[in-house]
């Protein structure tokens, strides 16, 4: 009997070991699954993607709401929708911070409701954190301050504390640390700035890496992807060159990402989402935030199946064709749903000389 407790005794001793080991196991592959963030996604039935943000809490809201991702409580209320916020949620204007809060718990929110928040990382996240600090509002350091916080030499109060929120340990360094530059959903990739190319062969595991990489270690930020003019976060090719010049390079984008659209912000879209290369690229970045000219522009993409239509203000747009046409009719729909005067009026005036009324 003795002999037959032992052996159960050892036979238990086996298990709970190989227990721990397989514990152990499964620890390192979820530590490496966090460090490198899944970016593909299959399946999503609804996107709605969301450009530049720049410290306007309430135009985030706005919009959000226009989409029906946020309850009266500002809750997620989007099920399993994907929402792809393109970066940029930082500087320039004074709420980045309660943005920032509202994207970190509507993710959990949208988890267990069986959707995704995607807050990418834009140029302005990247240098929050690796320290090019010239468009941070005042307003932004006013938010870090606490009742002990006081101006030091150049620095306003408010600024020891933003930086150490920013670090790679801080809680909004490593908040934008656990993000993606680019994700893939379905047939489109998101990103901030685009692909260049000297990117067009990188993969997109390989750009999160590279710019997760790069923000671990601030101080070697210059000359890298993060800084890099022709890079994802800063490439502006796709929304200002010449369309024909670009056509073979974005044929490359498609076939080596695997895509049939890739929507951009980063560069402004004068207002209203707007579409190039016959709907292959979109603009999304519609200047969200007040702070530039005091107007609120409310606006989003959302993408159900293979279908590409716009939320302007709540009502749902057809994206224009590829004419001068289309897109002179589309924009003037666009500003009879703005509240006058649209901000819209100087393009469509610009247009119409350009093709007549």
């Amino acid at each position: 009997m003795l002999w037959l407790g032992m052996a159960g005794y050892n036979v238990a001793m086996t298990r709970i070991q190989a227990l721990g080991v397989l514990l152990a196991f499964l620890t390192i592959v979820c530590a490496n699954a966090r460090d490198s963030q899944q970016d593909t996604w299959s399946g999503v039935e609804r996107i709605v993607a969301v450009g530049d943000v720049h410290g306007d809490y309430d135009a985030l809201v706005t919009v959000l709401r226009s989409a029906n991702l946020l309850d009266e409580k500002n809750n997620w209320s989007g099920g399993k929708t994907h929402l792809a916020q393109t970066g940029d949620v930082l500087d320039r204007g004074p709420d980045s911070r309660k943005a920032m809060d509202l994207l970190m718990r509507l993710e959990g929110q949208a988890e267990q409701a069986g959707g995704h928040v995607h807050a990418l990382i834009g140029n302005h996240e990247a240098m929050n954190v690796y320290g090019d600090l010239r468009y941070v509002s005042a307003g932004e350091y006013a938010a870090f301050a606490d009742p002990g916080s006081k101006p030091s030499g150049d620095h306003p109060a408010g600024y020891n504390e933003h930086r150490v929120a920013f670090s790679p340990k801080g809680t909004y360094g490593k908040w934008i640390l656990s993000h993606n530059a680019a994700v893939k959903i379905n047939d489109t990739l998101f990103m901030h700035g685009g692909i260049s190319p000297k990117y067009v062969s990188t993969k997109i595991s390989q750009i999160n890496d590279r710019v997760r990489d790069d923000l671990k270690h601030p101080d070697n930020a210059q000359g890298g992807i993060l800084t890099d003019p022709e890079g994802p976060l800063w490439y502006r090719g796709l929304a200002i060159e010449d369309e024909s010049n670009l056509q073979s390079h974005l044929n490359k984008v498609m076939k080596n990402f695997g895509i049939e659209r890739i929507v951009v912000s980063h560069t402004y879209a004068n207002a209203a989402i707007t579409p190039r290369f016959a709907g292959r690229v979109v603009m999304i970045d519609i200047g969200l935030s007040r702070v530039y000219d005091g107007i609120s522009k409310v606006g989003c993409l959302v993408i159900e199946g293979p279908h590409a239509y716009v939320l302007h203000r709540g009502t749902k747009l057809e994206l224009p064709k590829d004419s001068p046409k289309d897109l002179l009719q589309y924009l003037k729909t666009c500003a009879a749903l703005d509240p006058p005067p649209s901000p819209l009026a100087k393009r469509i005036a610009e247009l119409e000389s350009k093709v007549g009324n």
